[in-house]
């Protein structure tokens, strides 16, 4: 069956939302499978198609869906898991491509067209369906030039299926093959390819004569699609030398988006968390260092009936919060992705994740979830038995179940909804079969392994122990309402991220290449960094309040910026991309759902270690009688 992933864009780098890489990095090791090939002249270099894919639908379809010129047998490219949830369905050709060996106007075949394939044809021109193709494990590259005052050479990755000018649609049925090699006698044997561009053609060919001709002129107008009963395939070939090395092929693909705004954004994010770690050291240095001193200089009884502050809640600071068990699951998710997230960034700063290695990304990110409900596990039953809880059997299966089993649930939502469209992004069965063993088979056992060794861990060493009765929470200044402090928290997390979010974006909805793994790996410091000062900071000032009800309201805080990111996806949905179809909405939204709610984990999970580690330490500092 020719059925593979889709929403897709999310799949293909979203977690990408995850990772990147550098592109000399990347480039500078020579990994299992993209090691380069060195072609002699003549020698046959295979052209393989992939996908039709389009902006405006999000879904992909098989190659073969239109009436192209198919080879006598079709054979599909053997695929990794990654490769599959992405959509990607690669397979042979007819075309034939020699090295070193210029073609003109060469027939590929001949095809009739039905009604049927004329609408289809349409629709896909409607949607700006593109037309992908690859060689030498580089993907077709069209080059536009920009005109006017930002002049200058833009690539996009493929190729339209034709195009539509006054209700006319008109067919690519032509397309000349720039392929670029580059040679280095004394390095290497033979010639190596290093560009492969496309420019498509809408022509119809003069077959009066003994051939075919295939000008580009007057002479020989456009193929407009409803004119004709059949259409002829034509390319040409052209083989030109170039200065690029093997190493630095990838470049035109990576430079899609200027690199400019990077720094922007990483500039913007550091002056986001100078400005926090400021605040943050002049509570420690300045206000705690004053209160620590004042609280322990305390000696008579009539100073002690006066004090105030965040000393008097000493005794309910560690107070088991409500609904502890999902608190305790909620930050082990958080520990279980933010794991994920790090070590998939180590990998791709090392190169072992790049855009030549197709469906990795999204594989990496897929196994690493999997083997870090580990920590899932520890982390949860760490929390829990601090909490004092007793029933750690439906704990741990939460945790083993409650957020993976919502990410599986929109998941197979969302596929049926791509199967429905005979999309040839939907997940086969038996790929969401696999999917389900590496969670019941790996994940479940790991996470209960991991709350095995978290319950055998002697407790938390907490600094002051929690009284019986509560103590009462006298009335609070409205600054520090749960709702007003949680939704303020989140801003300054999505303010340091939200410029490197919206590459990741494009990344993911417009079909671009991200790969600035350091750029990434830096905004995650910046993030985590900034979710434990502003958790931190608004944890003291409600413990300075006499509030003691810290432990829900720090998580929330830091996640709550994953809102503002569901807001941002919002508003780039509205500005940026130009979807129309239902389903194509619901792919959307969804998986920025889905999206936003690991996003909430992660921020959540680093909020509240923070402010766990700060509490203690504030409260490890003074003398309790």
């Amino acid at each position: 069956m020719h059925r593979r992933a889709a929403g897709v864009g999310f799949r293909r780098h979203a977690l990408a939302a995850f990772a990147v890489v550098g592109a000399k990095t990347a480039s500078a090791l020579y990994l299992p499978g993209v090691a380069p090939i060195e072609y002699g002249e003549g020698d046959k270099v295979e052209l393989k198609v992939n996908k039709l894919t389009s902006v405006k639908t999000q879904l992909p379809y098989r190659y073969y869906e239109l009436p192209y010129c198919q080879p006598p047998v079709i054979q599909e490219s053997v695929e990794n898991l990654g490769e599959i949830l992405e959509g990607d369905l690669i397979e042979n050709s007819p075309y034939e491509v020699k090295m070193m060996q210029n073609m003109s106007c060469k027939v590929l075949c001949k095809q009739e067209l039905t009604k049927a394939h004329k609408d289809k044809f349409k629709s896909m021109i409607d949607d700006e369906y593109l037309v992908n193709w690859i060689v030498d494990n580089l993907p077709a590259a069209t080059r536009y030039v920009r005109r006017g005052t930002s002049a200058g050479t833009t690539y996009v990755n493929g190729f339209p299926v034709g195009v539509v000018r006054d209700k006319r649609y008109y067919v690519h049925n032509h397309v000349k093959i720039d392929l670029k090699y580059h040679a280095a006698p004394s390095e290497y044997w033979g010639f190596r390819i290093v560009g492969f561009e496309i420019e498509p053609y809408s022509i119809a060919q003069d077959e009066s004569g003994d051939g075919v001709q295939c000008q580009d002129s007057v002479n020989y107008p456009a193929f407009e699609l409803d004119q004709r009963n059949s259409i002829t395939y034509t390319y040409d070939v052209a083989w030109a030398e170039s200065g690029i090395r093997w190493a630095s092929r990838w470049d035109n693909y990576l430079m899609m988006t200027g690199g400019q705004i990077h720094w922007f954004s990483i500039l913007n994010s550091l002056m986001i968390m100078l400005f926090l770690s400021g605040m943050v050291a002049m509570i420690l240095l300045r206000t705690l260092h004053r209160d620590i001193t004042k609280y322990n200089e305390l000696a008579s009884a009539e100073e002690a009936a006066e004090e105030t502050g965040w000393k008097l809640v000493h005794g309910d600071v560690f107070r088991k919060p409500r609904h502890s068990k999902i608190l305790a699951v909620s930050i082990g998710s958080g520990v279980q992705i933010l794991g994920m997230s790090v070590v998939t960034l180590l990998f791709a700063l090392f190169g072992l994740i790049s855009p030549a290695h197709r469906g990795v990304l999204l594989q990496c990110v897929l196994l690493l979830y999997t083997f870090m409900g580990i920590a899932a596990g520890y982390i949860t039953a760490r929390l829990y038995k601090m909490f004092n809880g007793v029933d750690w059997k439906q704990t741990t299966l939460l945790c083993a179940f409650f957020y993976p089993g919502i990410f599986f649930g929109i998941f197979f939502f969302l596929n049926l909804l791509i199967w429905g469209q005979k999309s040839s992004g939907a997940v086969p069965f038996t790929t969401l079969f696999a999917l389900l063993c590496l969670w019941f088979g790996i994940s479940v056992p790991l996470v209960f392994l991991g709350a095995y060794f978290g319950y055998g861990k002697e407790t938390f060493a907490l600094p002051v122990r929690t009284n019986q009765i509560p103590r009462q929470i006298p009335s609070q200044p409205w600054f520090i309402n749960p709702v007003f402090t949680v939704l303020v928290g989140g801003i300054l997390p999505f303010g340091a991220v939200f410029t490197e979010l919206f590459f990741i974006m494009s990344s993911i909805w417009q079909h671009q290449f991200y790969y600035l793994f350091g750029f990434l790996a830096l905004v995650l410091c910046i993030l985590i960094v900034t979710c434990a000062e502003i958790s931190i900071t608004l944890t003291y000032f409600q413990l300075t309040s006499e509030d003691y009800r810290w432990w829900w309201r720090s998580f929330l805080t830091s996640g709550s910026s994953a809102l503002y990111v569901f807001l941002y996806a919002v508003l780039y949905f509205n500005t940026r991309l130009n979807i129309e179809k239902t389903v194509s909405v619901m792919l959307y939204f969804g998986y920025m759902g889905l999206l936003s709610l690991v996003f909430f984990l992660l921020t959540g999970a680093v909020g509240a270690f923070a402010s766990f580690n700060f509490v203690k330490v504030i409260y490890g500092s003074i003398k309790i009688d």
